[in-house]
């Protein structure tokens, strides 16, 4: 990995110091069909089979739509057992449910809900995310930890198990021509190079990524470069299994600090350095054993598994839509790790994008919908880039006045209650809500959490079981009696459109023309905000496109047809 600051983590200064436990899987190289004369033109190309690039393959294998990923690697994390990525948010955790590998996550993760932060030995801040109302209805848990090459395994057995996706390991990207029609990808392989040619591509190659570059698209990038050090540990004595951070770390010469437990008994130690840091210095693991040291005291026991530098700086693409080719993830946007912003933004591109795209390869929507992704999520990622730029100079003072200011913050923090909402360590990630969205009706754009429910077979379930029975369409929940509306209108507008009706009730003792829902506790109805005689269109990434309240069929086709991207 070439040595740019925008590396996460530095690799070639990486120190691997484990048991072996940690041994990553490797897959074959396959010769490509078109090594064997075969002319390659698929409906979709995916560059790079990290975690977005297989986020977006398996939600591309759920769909049944054909596609090719292309990694010039065979294997997935980073060489040298990095834990990079850790912590994913519950939005993401809905997601990997849909796709079919939260058990997975969950069995193998380990669940948290408590936050601490600490300056010097005085905490000024804490949280309960259980307690909060942002987390507190979806059946998933507000974060799970662990490490990221579990997810992307998880994610590529997944897809061999799914089919339809092509995983096309030790093939490099070298060049790639964009026409109107298709897009021409030259790649190089351990046995040749080849051509092939595809209707759309996903660039999900990461901050490295040549194809921005190649295309022409521009980019925005922060001055500001921080310098951290990981360390992945094994105790002998466990600390608590919740998330502490330190403002100023008086065993790290008063900078910044996280903690944070893994799978595998591992804990992740983040250690803020200097801004002249040199990195080969502060990954000696004898360095790291006299920080640990400082920490937990000259008696600690423990196992050091990996020790690694990184460096960021903040970047963003000026558009992520070039024509048939599309940016998410880090080959889009890269920003700091404060709140676990980064990942989990990477994975809410690949799940706003998909359904979106294959909605398009059917022919069922135009290829305008698509630049509802770059609006969305290029908002996301400002939003994002924001937010943790915020943390950044919360944790380094740029001046005078700021360092002032932060000193103000923790003074007040540790006598009074109300300063502790100030003490910045990483706003957590959330979803981002696309109120200014072209594809909303109202007042939508909002995440609808994934509520209990009890479905329309008689089982027990959730809203994305709902959404599957539906075949990833685009929800039409209709609460309480809609008079004006009768069921061969519904049913009409269910042929001509991807939408699926459903009725939505308190309990069972109703009877509809359509398949019922049943809410018993409410939180779907609060969720969307149904005032109980309307219906809300939820999309198939579980946004709320809007609520219609005494709409005629008229107006709730327009309205299926503005969330399709075919009426403005």
């Amino acid at each position: 990995m070439p040595d740019d600051p925008l590396a996460a983590p530095l690799t070639r200064t990486a120190t691997a110091i484990s048991d072996g436990s940690y041994e990553l899987p490797v897959y074959p190289f396959v010769e490509p069909a078109e090594l064997k004369g075969k002319l390659g033109r698929h409906p979709l190309v995916i560059i790079g089979a990290g975690l977005v690039g297989l986020t977006a393959a398996c939600d591309c294998a759920l769909r049944g739509i054909p596609a090719v990923v292309l990694d010039e690697d065979d294997t997935v994390g980073v060489r040298g057992f990095s834990s990079r990525g850790i912590c994913y948010a519950q939005k993401s955790l809905e997601i990997f449910r849909r796709l079919g590998i939260y058990e997975r996550i969950a069995a193998k993760g380990v669940q948290w809900s408590v936050g601490r932060t600490f300056a010097g030995s005085d905490e000024v801040y804490s949280f309960d995310l259980k307690k909060a109302r942002t987390h507190d209805v979806s059946l998933q848990p507000a974060f799970i930890n662990l490490q990221q090459y579990y997810l992307e395994w998880y994610l590529v057995d997944r897809i061999y198990e799914l089919g339809m996706v092509e995983l096309r390991w030790k093939n490099k990207l070298l060049d790639l021509k964009a026409s109107n029609d298709h897009v021409r990808l030259f790649v190089d392989t351990p046995a040749g190079r080849y051509e092939t040619q595809a209707q759309w591509v996903l660039d999900a190659s990461g901050s490295h990524s040549v194809v921005p570059q190649l295309l022409g698209v521009g980019a925005q990038e922060s001055k500001i470069l921080d310098r951290w050090c990981i360390s992945d540990v094994r105790f002998n004595h466990v600390p608590p299994i919740e998330r502490w951070t330190w403002i100023e770390a008086p065993f790290n010469e008063n900078r910044a600090v996280w903690q944070h437990l893994m799978a595998d008994d591992v804990w992740r130690l983040d250690y803020q350095m200097a801004p002249d840091a040199d990195p080969d210095a502060i990954a000696r693991p004898e360095v790291v054993n006299d920080r640990l040291r400082r920490q937990f005291g000259p008696d600690v026991q423990y196992e050091l598994v990996w020790v690694g530098p990184y460096a960021y700086r903040s970047r963003c693409l000026d558009r992520f839509r070039a024509g048939r080719v599309l940016f998410l993830g880090d080959a889009a946007h890269v920003m700091s790790p404060f709140g676990a912003r980064g990942g989990n933004s990477g994975i809410q591109d690949a799940d706003n994008l998909v359904w979106k795209l294959a909605l398009v390869l059917e022919g069922r929507a135009p290829e305008a919908l698509l630049d509802s992704y770059d609006a969305e999520r290029r908002y996301a990622a400002h939003e994002n880039i924001r937010i943790t730029n915020r943390t950044t100079r919360f944790l380094s003072p740029p001046s005078a006045a700021e360092r002032r200011l932060r000193e103000a913050v923790i003074a007040l923090a540790r006598e009074y209650a109300f300063a502790r909402a100030f003490v910045n360590t990483g706003r957590l990630s959330t979803p981002t809500q696309y109120a200014e969205s072209p594809l909303n009706v109202g007042s939508g754009g909002g995440h609808v959490q994934n509520v209990a429910l009890g479905l329309p077979d008689g089982s027990r379930g959730d809203l994305i079981a709902l959404l599957m029975m539906a075949d990833h369409a685009l929800l039409g929940l209709v609460f309480g009696e809609i008079d004006a509306i009768d069921a061969p209108q519904l049913e009409a507008l269910e042929e001509r459109y991807p939408v699926r009706f459903f009725c939505v009730r308190a309990d069972e003792g109703s009877t509809s023309a359509f398949p019922t829902v049943i809410d018993a506790d409410g939180h779907l109805a609060a969720q969307v905000g149904s005032g109980g005689s309307d219906i809300a269109l939820v999309r198939p990434d579980l946004h709320l496109a809007g609520l219609l309240d005494d709409a005629s069929a008229g107006e709730i086709e327009h309205a299926v047809r503005t969330v399709l991207g075919i009426e403005r």
